[in-house]
């Protein structure tokens, strides 16, 4: 018995132009038929540390997501069932006690660097897409997302990138594409890749229906 809802897996390194793939996508899909679920929202819940110890986490480890809650939603997603998607704080390193109403749509869009190192969730994806930008246009990216969306000062981001980041990036994200089913460069500005993808989704569905 086929699914009736598709999901897709978009992977790529920190600045690569995940949001911005995910964004052209929605676009083409429509937004009545997109449910979003990005794997930022599912870091672990850090209320029994300080705030001295929160800002020691390594958010670019796999063991600093909640894979379990993320897991549970996504099949709920592909059940047709709503999910309570948790919100996560970057100034204050924590989860918020507030949380986002998310109902399953046709399409479901699963968005993060670390997606592909998690089997079990690599297992509910229909396509897996990989974003591939080179560093140095990601690096700057995360410093302009940083400073203006995260309240982070261009010091700690450089120090954060410099000793967490990168290695990870090169142990865990970069080794990651061999699982892609779709390689796109460049990320949002590669017209042709997109749409190439959004013709898929569309045969997809139409398998589906």
């Amino acid at each position: 018995m086929k699914s009736k809802n598709l999901l897709i897996g978009i992977c790529g390194g920190s600045g690569s132009g995940k949001t911005t793939v995910t964004k052209s996508l929605v676009n083409l899909v429509g937004k009545e038929n997109v449910s979003i679920i990005e794997q930022d929202s599912y870091y672990k819940d850090q209320s029994h540390l300080g705030f001295e110890d929160r800002v020691k986490t390594n958010y670019d480890h796999p063991l600093a997501f909640d894979n379990e809650l993320l897991i549970s939603q996504i099949k709920d997603l592909k059940k047709g069932k709503s999910v309570e998607k948790p919100i996560y704080d970057f100034s204050e390193h924590n989860r918020k006690e507030e949380t986002v109403l998310v109902e399953p749509k046709e399409v479901i869009i699963l968005e993060g660097i670390l997606i592909f190192n998690e089997e079990e969730l690599m297992d509910l994806m229909d396509i897996k897409v990989f974003v591939d930008t080179d560093s140095d246009v990601r690096i700057i990216r995360r410093i302009l997302r940083d400073i203006k969306e995260r309240q982070r000062s261009l010091d700690s981001v450089i120090m954060q990138y410099m000793t967490t980041v990168r290695p990870a990036h090169l142990q865990f994200v970069e080794p990651s594409k061999r699982y892609a089913d779709i390689i796109i460069p460049e990320g949002g500005k590669n017209k042709v890749a997109i749409d190439l993808l959004y013709q898929k989704i569309k045969a997809e569905l139409n398998n589906n229906f």
